[in-house]
């Protein structure tokens, strides 16, 4: 099957899903095109049959905001076209469904039908999309779609509960290679991050304000007052600078370091001993599930898709929103233990491993068998 995938190029969630699902997809022999504005952080190897275009936007001195989601039309129409994709499958609802739509409209005029899927993956429909310079085009395009899938069942019920949506929506829940956690870790790079044995505490995310970065830094600071520890922050964003600065008014900023973007992201995971994550909102929450499949037990809030990974008791523990206290006591306590720690960490991976690629792929595969008759030949 020829697919096309429209996603963002970058380290957040939905990028990283989309690209991890076409490389897999590419090694069971489909051919799979990535049509964005760069090349996806992810996309690093080489498949004979993956292919990345490039979406071009030109600027001209009329335009404020050059039109990306009319060149990524064209360019949509251009790789069906040239390369006779059986169907797309689009990422993120803004920009990349109505794009997808005005695509496909295009091609109806050529008596071409290009079926399409809407993955929505969280922001897209609990933020952005609820905003009402952007409903109604957010609505009408994913009740265009063929077919519509969400990557929990949470996100499911934000969509339904707030959007007139016309077509029943499927959850594929996100993924994770297992594989790739399994490698034994490093101990030395874990001696420089730790020296002394200290244990090391990690978040991970784009520091967007709706990750509560400055909860994560009391987190830490809390645990560090009990037990020596260390915090490594991957990523960065916007919020960065309030991490630094508030490490440095909690006194903890020399045991705090910022390790930035980061392609490998399982060598850090797997010298972990805990994972933070005290977003006010996740969809589903990615970066927790790569963290269980390194056995890495987590402590996060219980919004939106986080309590269908994260079994409170058994993987990890699960706090209500703000609640740094009980995050803290829940990270003291299980650092304290190391029996239970590591009776945490088989829990982390046998729940990962409900997620693995292996078991999700075929989910992807049967929709796409569904909905690519709909093309004419």
């Amino acid at each position: 099957m020829r697919i096309g995938i429209v996603c963002y190029p970058t380290f957040g969630g939905s990028g990283v899903l989309a690209t991890e699902l076409g490389k897999a997809l590419a090694q069971e022999g489909h051919s799979v095109h990535f049509i964005t504005y760069q090349q996806p952080v992810r996309l690093t190897e080489f498949l004979p049959n993956l292919f990345y275009h490039e979406v071009q936007v030109p600027t001209y001195p009329l335009f404020d905001y050059p039109p990306y989601e009319t060149a990524l039309a064209s360019t949509l129409v251009d790789v069906i076209r040239n390369h006779e994709l059986d169907l797309l499958h689009v990422h993120y609802a803004i920009p990349h469904a109505s794009a997808a739509y005005m695509a496909k409209q295009i091609l109806r005029t050529e008596e071409k039908e290009i079926p399409v899927i809407t993955t929505l993956h969280g922001t897209d429909i609990t933020l952005v999309g609820r905003d009402k310079t952007y409903e109604p085009v957010v609505t009408f395009s994913i009740n265009q779609s063929d077919a519509i899938t969400a990557v929990s069942e949470n996100l499911r019920e934000e969509t339904l509960n707030h959007f007139q949506i016309e077509k029943p929506i499927q959850v594929i829940h996100n993924f994770v290679d297992t594989a790739r956690f399994r490698r034994k870790p490093i101990d030395a790079f874990r001696q420089v991050l730790a020296p002394r044995g200290e244990k090391i505490l990690v978040h991970a995310s784009n520091f967007r304000r709706i990750k509560r970065i400055p909860d994560v830094v009391r987190i830490f600071a809390a645990v560090r007052a009990e037990i020596p520890s260390k915090l490594l922050f991957i990523g960065d964003g916007p919020e960065r600078s309030t991490a630094e600065e508030l490490s440095r008014e909690l006194g903890v900023f020399d045991c705090v370091r910022f390790v930035g973007k980061q392609d490998q992201i399982e060598d850090i995971l797997l010298i972990a001993d805990l994972f933070v994550l005290t977003s006010e909102y996740e969809s589903f929450g990615l970066a927790a599930l790569e963290a269980m499949a390194a056995g890495v037990p987590v402590i996060s809030t219980n919004a939106g898709g986080l309590a269908e990974i994260n079994i409170h008791g058994e993987t990890g523990f699960a706090c209500t929103v703000g609640d740094t206290d009980s995050m803290s006591q829940h990270a003291i306590d299980l650092l304290r233990d190391e029996e239970k720690l590591n009776r945490f960490r088989k829990s982390a991976r046998a729940q990962a491993a409900l997620f693995d690629i292996s078991k999700i792929l075929p989910l992807y595969e049967a929709l796409y068998n569904k909905v690519a008759p709909l093309t004419a030949n």
